[in-house]
């Protein structure tokens, strides 16, 4: 019986992602025929829509719609530029420069806007023609802009930290937010080390080197976008207010910064953009609330529990535990997008690792990392399909180039995986965690 409900579970939901079915109607579907395993239709289909109303009744959800709307009116606010101009006075001495700016313009805007997709396009977009105009290989700049515009996932304000706060049972959002600093830095380092180790060999050029006045300039025009990351997280670390009322208090800065300061936004455009980021919304919480479901089911099968078993029997090491469940979610992140996986693979490998002693915090930044370097692989990466639109590429010729940069966010990972200070000393050091 408890095999057949495995079976159940994740047969029907491959199958129906195989046929092309949403993600979210096919964790619901796959959700439903495992729960009437044990009861009739009737109550199953009960069952399921009381545990999504359930999921979706939480205060700490409001914040995902407000940093979506947020992220939305930076994207067309005129904060790209003003953020890649910064990272030119950052990186503009360092050999292959223009590759480092990208790197280091998405970690900003992708932190800032708290999406990758969004990060690509805008950062990819100005930077293509600029690489393109000094000499770059195409297929070299698409591959440093895919594989560095999900660095923003890691440093806050991050959507996937507050998801992974929720179906974790409340793991602190602030302690989640600073634990992503030091990781999501060491995954944009090691990019430019592989982007300036690439662009020596090939002798692109380096910038010129800006004046005093040039830098001041930069510095003031991107500081307002920066002061939103200090205002969110000096207000959450000062106890000033929660996660949830710092999106909203994102917005109300993001509105001003885009319509009165920088005027880059008319208010004619806002309708468009609150039903943008409102389409958005709808259907992240739809896979939140649909994932309820689906970990209800496994509860009640006692799925985790299973897989938990299987898992102990090949090691109780933690670190042979860790590296088998990166190896699950990276297979996992080829497939699957990271909403959705982190809501379903949550519950079965937190309680896993909660037993050998690892810390939630610690292993939300491992899993958030993981999966993050699944949106930029193929066959259904957002980040590459996007990444290779902007750039005017093709996928199959972005592959080889894509390697050297997937070699080294894994080495990244290892790293954060099996050295936990990486992540638990921002939080240790501010919130005493």
């Amino acid at each position: 019986m408890e095999w057949q409900v495995i079976l159940t579970l994740f047969g029907s939901f491959a199958v129906l992602l195989t046929l092309g079915i949403p993600v979210s109607f096919a964790i619901g579907l796959s959700s439903l025929a495992t729960i009437m395993l044990s009861l009739p239709l009737e109550p199953a289909i009960a069952v399921v829509a009381q545990r999504m109303a359930a999921g979706l009744d939480n205060f700490a959800l409001l914040a995902i719609p407000f940093f979506i709307l947020a992220g939305n009116i930076m994207n067309q606010g005129g904060i790209a530029i003003r953020l890649i101009n910064f990272a030119k006075v950052l990186g503009g001495r360092l050999p292959g420069s223009l590759a480092h700016v990208n790197i280091m313009a998405n970690m900003m805007f992708g932190s800032i806007s708290g999406s990758a997709v969004a990060s690509a396009a805008a950062v990819g977009g100005t930077m293509s023609p600029l690489q393109k105009k000094d000499g770059y290989d195409e297929h070299f700049s698409a591959a440093v802009n895919i594989t560095s515009c999900p660095t923003g996932l890691l440093i806050p304000p991050s959507n996937t930290l507050i998801v992974f706060s929720l179906v974790s049972g409340g793991t602190s959002i602030a302690a989640l937010f600073l634990a992503g600093y030091i990781p999501g830095l060491i995954m944009g380092l090691s990019l430019m080390c592989v982007a300036g180790f690439i662009a020596k060999r090939r002798g692109y050029p380096i910038a010129p080197k800006p004046s005093l006045a040039e830098v001041w300039d930069t510095l003031l025009r991107a500081l307002p976008s920066l002061m939103l990351i200090v205002i969110i997280m000096g207000g959450i670390i000062g106890g000033i207010f929660t996660a949830t009322e710092a999106s909203a208090i994102a917005v109300v800065y993001t509105f001003i910064l885009a319509v009165i300061v920088y005027r880059e936004v008319k208010i004619k455009q806002l309708p468009a953009i609150i039903l943008e980021s409102a389409v958005t919304t709808s259907i992240v919480l739809l896979l939140v609330g649909a994932s309820m479901g689906m970990s209800w089911a496994m509860a009640n099968a006692d799925i985790p529990y299973m897989i938990a078993d299987a898992l102990l029997a090949v090691s109780d090491n933690p670190l042979v535990v860790l590296l088998i469940i990166n190896l699950i979610l990276l297979i996992v992140g080829i497939f699957m997008d990271m909403t959705p996986a982190v809501l379903i693979f949550t519950p079965i490998f937190l309680p896993i690792v909660l037993d050998l002693g690892i810390d939630p915090v610690h292993f939300g930044i491992m899993m958030t990392f993981n999966l993050a370097i699944g949106i930029c692989t193929p066959p259904v990466g957002s980040a590459l399909f996007i990444g290779c639109s902007v750039a005017n590429v093709s996928i199959d010729k972005i592959i080889k180039p894509l390697l050297p940069f997937y070699a080294a966010l894994v080495i990244a990972l290892m790293a954060v995986t099996f050295i936990p200070q990486l992540s638990l000393f921002l939080p240790g050091l501010v919130l005493g965690y």
